[in-house]
This record gives C-alpha cells, structure tokens and sequence, in this order.
C-alpha cells in the first residue's frame, strides 16, 4: 500500500451550527453533497474535496482520543482572517515559521479541536 495523500479530518461537534458557522464563514469551508447518515453532520469541502466532516448528534468524549494534536489548512488573506477573528472575539497566535518564514496562525474551533492556517511568505505583515 502506498499512501496517495490526505482525505479528511473528522471532528466531533456539541453544536452543529456553531461548528459550520466557525468553519464556513470564519475559515472559508463550503458545505457540500454530503450521505444520507442518520446522524447529524456537515461534509465541509475546499474546492471539490471534502476534507473536514464534522459528526454531531453523539455524546462529547470525556477525555481526548488518540493522539492528534491539530489540523492545518493551506491558506491566504491573512489580513482578512486576522480581521475576521478579532471582530468574532476567536483568540489567536501567529508567528513566522524560521527559515520558510510562511505565517502560522493557530485558533481553535468552537469545541476546541486546534486549528493552524499556513499562510505564503510573502502575505504581507498584517496590522494586528
């Protein structure tokens, strides 16, 4: 088996439309043709790909599972997503990776699953 690349992060949501709202209008995300499940949920896609499901419906696990610390999304406008988590109170922290020099923006999701935006190098230095 030779691995062909990344298909989809699945989250965990307590309030589906909190989590749509944080990944549709905050990060950009369009909601999509999703399964009949019968369970409550939202298949999120960037361009064509389905990359984040968000399942809902179930209870919040106790404690955290596995060991996956974040989920890191390709993106850009970095001024207007600065601009957009301040005007929602979404705390943040970003910095520039050493020696690529991208931008690493890191926020959580409404539940608290950590979410890191990479940003080009060459997106100007925001106002913050």
């Amino acid at each position: 088996m030779t691995i062909q690349g990344m298909n989809h992060f699945t989250v965990l949501s307590s309030n589906l439309e909190k989590s749509k709202e944080f990944y549709i209008d905050i990060l950009g995300l369009k909601e999509g043709y999703r399964p009949p499940f019968a369970f409550p949920g939202a298949w999120l896609y960037a361009g064509n790909q389905a990359i984040l499901h968000i399942m809902a419906g179930r209870s919040m696990p106790i404690s955290a599972a596995g060991v996956i610390d974040h989920m890191a999304f390709t993106a850009s406008n970095l001024q207007g997503v600065i601009d957009t988590l301040k005007q929602r109170r979404i705390p943040y922290k970003l910095h520039r990776l050493k020696g690529l020099e991208n931008w690493q923006l890191f926020c959580h999701d409404p539940d608290g699953a950590k979410v890191e935006l990479d940003f080009p190098a060459d997106e100007p230095k925001p106002r913050e």
